[in-house]
């Protein structure tokens, strides 16, 4: 008798969402990770004393209705946002305020940066539909679409030319056909190109890079669900599924790395950890990157050279700066921004620059040149979560583009220059800012690759490039016409279809497609 049903190796929420399907259904499941805390990079972690930091993701994205139905992610309390996000290029430009009810936001755009900002909104947002219902955005239990699938998904001619501009246009051929104003709409346009290219490994003007700002703009057909923020910070979500995990019956294991997923005939019967002990079962889900579970941890005798090859072709080059800061105070904004100053303001503050200058300060990346005037997102969960800080004080995050992962720049020199020219941008808005830093920590996608198993510190597990959606992203049992030739071996991370992004679809797929073949 094997010592357990089903082993899924990751804890974090896709593993996480694969083992609660599985022990649900009466499997004996145990969930494996080398880390001291599960959720991965869903995690709420303490960093400096009193201080909590979402680590790497912070928001819910919206999600399959069958997934929030299964995993009662819908019972979860959440922080109340009149704003999502305020987005400005910091150049005293109006700033562009991202409410969450609909209604208001398309009232301030209307009011604030005119009628033709509600148009191209309006038109940007029909415009992703074809696209979304293409990528399979909000499917669960489904295998990824080929390409001839995702073109049966349109309707009529304008459809088939969204999908055509998802697979080979740019993120900024269709910013310009909505938002032609370059100057007027320059922060709307930097907004949505950061939501694009932080999933990319290439500058908005790239052909294909319209796939990721199809996928980010993603939403339900005929309904406006945005990104949520939860109390106790996104580690809250994985917590929860841990709980169900554990008061199901199933076990988390910590400190304890999967280094073999054990193959006899054909089909999986276990894995090896890095303590030396080696657990038998059936049923073995990945929730580590694809291409590191089949290059890394399974012997290259029980799989075809060309399987391991095209794998082996996954880009993981991540390009970022991840900044977690301890204040004494909160950002106090100068004119003309004092309006930041409004605690509700203060969830996510976007300093963007152009699609153009994101263009040019990649080209420049790949040359190994830290950008002088990087975009940065600022986040404050502390302002409206205040159990995240101490009191009186704050926990803030910073995310920026682009970090030199190539190009012969000086890694140790690269890392502490982006990282004062990001604490510069924020100051020259906030003067306060940097003075109120108590201590800081800045992380590169080195870090997040060494800290989490990520290859090339990819949050996605496989960039979202047009080559690497649709037929070209795996499922649970590999890519479409080319399975996996291991039974019992089934794939769950982002980098699988559903993912990237906090989705659980990937782990739901895995878990399901499991509970299906036995």
């Amino acid at each position: 008798m094997a010592d357990y049903d089903a082993i899924v190796i990751g804890a974090g929420h896709n593993g996480l969402t694969a083992a609660v399907l599985l022990q649900r259904a009466g499997l004996r499941t145990l969930c494996l990770d080398g880390k001291l805390y599960a959720g991965g990079m869903a995690s709420t972690v303490e960093l400096f004393d009193g201080y909590q930091f979402e680590i790497a993701g912070s928001v819910q994205f919206p999600t399959s209705a069958e997934v929030i139905d299964e995993l009662g992610l819908d019972t979860l309390p959440t922080v109340d946002l009149d704003v999502m996000a305020v987005a400005l290029r910091g150049v005293g430009d109006d700033p562009l305020v991202q409410y969450t009810d609909p209604m208001k936001m398309f009232s301030h755009l209307n009011e604030v940066h005119g009628a033709d900002a509600v148009t191209g909104m309006a038109g940007l947002l029909t415009w992703s539909q074809a696209p979304t219902r293409a990528l399979g955005r909000f499917e669960a239990g489904t295998l990824p679409k080929t390409f001839d699938e995702m073109y049966a998904c349109a309707t009529n001619e304008f459809e088939r030319s969204a999908i055509d501009d998802m697979l080979f246009g740019s993120v900024t051929d269709v910013l310009d056909r909505y938002f032609p104003d370059r100057e007027k709409h320059g922060a709307l346009r930097g907004s949505m190109t950061v939501l694009a290219v932080n999933t990319l490994y290439r500058g908005p003007a790239t052909p294909g890079s319209a796939a990721a700002l199809a996928f980010g703009l993603g939403m339900p057909e005929g309904d406006f669900v945005q990104m949520k923020k939860l109390r106790g910070g996104i580690g809250a979500l994985t917590a929860h599924l841990a709980q169900l995990l554990e008061s199901g019956g199933g076990e988390i294991r910590l400190r304890a790395k999967v280094t073999e997923i054990l193959v006899a005939d054909g089909r999986v019967t276990g894995v090896r950890t890095e303590p030396g002990d080696t657990l038998s079962a059936p049923i073995v889900v990945s929730a580590i990157a694809p291409d590191a579970t089949l290059n890394d941890l399974i012997d290259p005798a029980a799989l075809p050279s060309e399987i391991r090859d095209r794998y082996a072709r996954i880009d993981h080059r991540g390009s970022y700066l991840q900044m977690h800061f301890a204040l004494e105070e909160a950002p106090d904004f100068a004119p003309p921004y004092e309006s930041l100053n409004d605690p509700s303001m203060q969830a996510s503050i976007g300093i963007f620059c152009t699609p153009e200058e994101v263009q040019q300060q990649w080209e420049d990346c790949r040359r190994g040149i830290v950008p002088a005037d990087p975009t940065v997102v600022l986040q404050i969960p502390s302002v409206h979560d205040p159990d995240l800080a101490p009191p009186g004080k704050h926990a803030a995050s910073a995310f920026a583009l682009w970090f030199p992962i190539e190009g012969g720049a000086d890694y140790g020199e690269a890392k502490v220059e982006m990282g004062q020219r990001v604490i510069d941008k924020i100051t020259r808005l906030a003067p306060n800012f940097e003075k109120s830093i108590i201590r800081h920590t800045t992380f590169t996608p080195k870090h997040m690759g060494v800290m989490f198993g990520a290859p090339g510190g990819d949050y996605c597990h496989g960039l979202l490039h047009s080559d690497q959606i649709g037929q070209n992203r795996p499922g649970p049992k590999g890519f479409i016409g080319q399975p996996i030739p291991i039974q019992g071996l089934y794939l769950g991370s982002a980098g699988c279809h559903g993912g990237p992004g906090i989705t659980f679809t990937p782990g739901y797929n895995a878990g399901l497609a499991a509970l299906q073949d036995r």
